[in-house]
């Protein structure tokens, strides 16, 4: 996992500076948004519970042409979900919270100037997670990855300055292994809403 993010920031760097030299676009600025996250779950007994609503918050950069452009972002992100476990007439639901450092790369084409599709990855860090097993006896917290991959993809329209931008994630990595000994395939999806404000 380490080589996959070392190899993206190389070629995030490539890119960056291949489109500034070409670049006859470039504005940067802060951005904000709401989320809806879920878990997703493969294993024995598993299955998808509430979705968690959630919030970003960081900084994005647009380089590119009349046509064509990157965006790289910078997000703080909490978010998070729910998940159930079936043990005979028992259900426990697992509740997860997660903050993490998210550095999307994406690429995107416009349409009329003023519509956008987008997609591309990201490289997400978790800083702090919680994790409780409502009715379930005792403690299990997973030991999450600290550093997984995804992706992301979209639309946006740019109105004047502001920039909208509406995005799926997925996770191309586990998150977590297992849970309560319990071998799980522990993804977390989430839907992205958010503003940002081109300031030059």
């Amino acid at each position: 996992m380490k080589k996959v993010l070392k190899n993206n920031l190389i070629l995030m760097i490539f890119l960056l500076a291949f489109v500034q030299t070409h670049a006859q676009e470039f504005s940067i600025g802060p951005k904000i948004g709401i989320s809806q996250g879920n878990i997703s779950v493969n294993g024995t007994d598993f299955s998808k519970g509430n979705e968690k609503l959630g919030y970003h918050a960081g900084l994005f950069a647009r380089l590119g042409g009349n046509r064509i452009y990157i965006q790289p972002e910078v997000l703080y992100t909490n978010t998070g979900g729910e998940f159930q476990n079936s043990q005979g007439n028992n259900t426990i639901t697992y509740t997860a919270s997660f903050d993490r450092i998210d550095i999307p790369l994406m690429g995107g084409f416009k349409i009329a100037r003023v519509f956008r599709v987008q997609a591309g990855p990201v490289a997400t860090f978790i800083i702090d997670s919680e994790f409780s097993s409502g009715n379930a006896p005792g403690s299990f917290d997973p030991d999450y990855n600290s550093t997984t991959l995804g992706y992301q993809a979209g639309i946006g329209l740019d109105i004047a300055n502001m920039i909208l931008d509406f995005k799926y994630e997925g996770a191309l990595g586990k998150h977590a292994e297992s849970i309560a000994g319990f071998a799980t395939d522990q993804r977390q999806n989430q839907l992205m809403l958010s503003l940002g404000i081109r300031l030059f």
